[in-house]
Formats: C-alpha cells, structure tokens, sequence
C-alpha cells in the first residue's frame, strides 16, 4: 500500500497515512481493548506510536494485523497485543528508566519511549539495531539510546533499572538482569526453548525476587553469549 502511495502522488499518501490511523484505531479496539488491556498509558502510546514506519516497505500492508510480522534477518515485531501486554505488566511511570534487550525493529523502543523518561535499547544485529536507530530519530524519539551489542549482559554504566523488558527468549533468566534491576524493579522476559515458553514477570525485592508465570508464548531464541552455555 505504501509504495502505490507514493507513486500516485500527494494527495494519496495523505489517504495511505489515514487509512493507517483508522488500522490503528481498530487495532487497539479489536486486538488490545478487547483482550483486556486497561492501561491508558500504554493505549495513548500504541495510538500514538506509526507501527507501519518500524516495518519493511514489502510487508506494511501486515503492518496492523493481529499477528507477528517478519522485518528480516530472521526477527520478527511482535504482534500488538504482547507489546502491549509487555509492556502493561511493566507497570510503567513517567519518570522511569527503561532498559530493553533486542531493539529489532524499534517499534517496542517507540512505545516505551512514550511512556517514560529514558529507554536504553541493544540489539544483536547491526542491520536491524542501525535501521531501528535511523527510524526512531526520523520520528524525534530523543529519549532512545541504541547500542549495538549483546543483551545478555545488560547495560551495567546505565544500571540500576526500573523496568527490564527482553524481546528474546534465553533459556534461563540471565543473572545479570536481575543485578541491574532496581529494588522494586520489575522484569518482564520470556523463557523457554522451542516450544515451550513462558511470559515472567520478575520483581526484585530487598529479599530477593518475586516470580510469575503470565501466559505460554513462542519467542525467537535470545542469541550471542548465552548460546555458549
């Protein structure tokens, strides 16, 4: 749909870029509101947020739909409703400083960025964290910073954390993550091999952790260091 926008001239990518607002818009009424997503923080922001700008040009026309979408190099953006489920369960607050691992396409990075003070975003993948990096400064995202590197190991210089979220399943928690939550903090991770993965939320006490099991999902596999163990 966007690349027939463009050819067509003027007046249809103004019609491209309504017809993208009104997918938006049933978006959060079918897939999020229904399903029972509640947090008006992060409706606003996934109201907000142009999903079809973090997408490869070949496949926005899936950029609404309820389901993951390849943006290649095999990664996927998740469907909307776990980025919004993610990012519900991270309870997130304006002043908060956030730390997620595995940039991707950058829409995730997007959302949490209107939401909160600061977002610290890794990627693994030079061509997806660059790409992402370029969209997210093209839409004025100032409160992002990308790394290129690997997750496993967080962002120690930024630590302590208010909210950890990972967008790539390990096989167990990494032990580093939990060290560069806040007390109070909250981790929101999947865990798990092929096909049994489960959504955590992890909150950090003075005492220790705090564990739940949410919902079974399917992730691709966190890669890098945590491949070697």
């Amino acid at each position: 749909m966007f690349a027939i926008c463009l050819v067509a001239g003027m007046m249809s990518v103004i019609g491209c870029t309504h017809k993208y607002a009104e997918q938006r818009m049933a978006m959060i009424k079918n897939q999020l509101i229904r399903r029972g997503i509640s947090d008006s923080k992060v409706l606003d922001a996934m109201s907000t947020v142009p999903r079809h700008r973090f997408i490869p040009e070949n496949q926005r026309l899936r950029a609404y739909d309820d389901g993951p979408v390849p943006i290649g190099r095999g990664q996927t953006i998740s469907q909307p409703y776990i980025v919004a489920l993610m990012s519900e369960l991270m309870e997130l607050s304006n002043d908060d400083r956030v730390l997620e691992i595995g940039t991707g396409s950058g829409y995730q990075a997007a959302i949490l960025a209107e939401i909160v003070k600061q977002v610290y975003t890794i990627e693994i993948i030079p061509e997806l964290g660059n790409r992402a990096r370029d969209v997210l400064a093209e839409l004025s995202y100032e409160n992002v910073e990308v790394r290129i590197g690997d997750g496993y190991f967080g962002w120690p210089e930024h630590a302590p954390f208010d909210a950890i979220m990972v967008t790539a399943a390990p096989e167990d928690v990494p032990e580093a993550l939990i060290k560069q939550l806040a007390v109070g903090g909250r981790l929101v991770i999947p865990v798990g091999s092929y096909p049994q993965q489960d959504l955590k939320k992890i909150v950090k006490t003075k005492d220790g952790v705090v564990e739940t099991n949410v919902i079974p999902v399917l992730f691709v596999p966190m890669t890098g260091e945590i491949q070697k163990k």
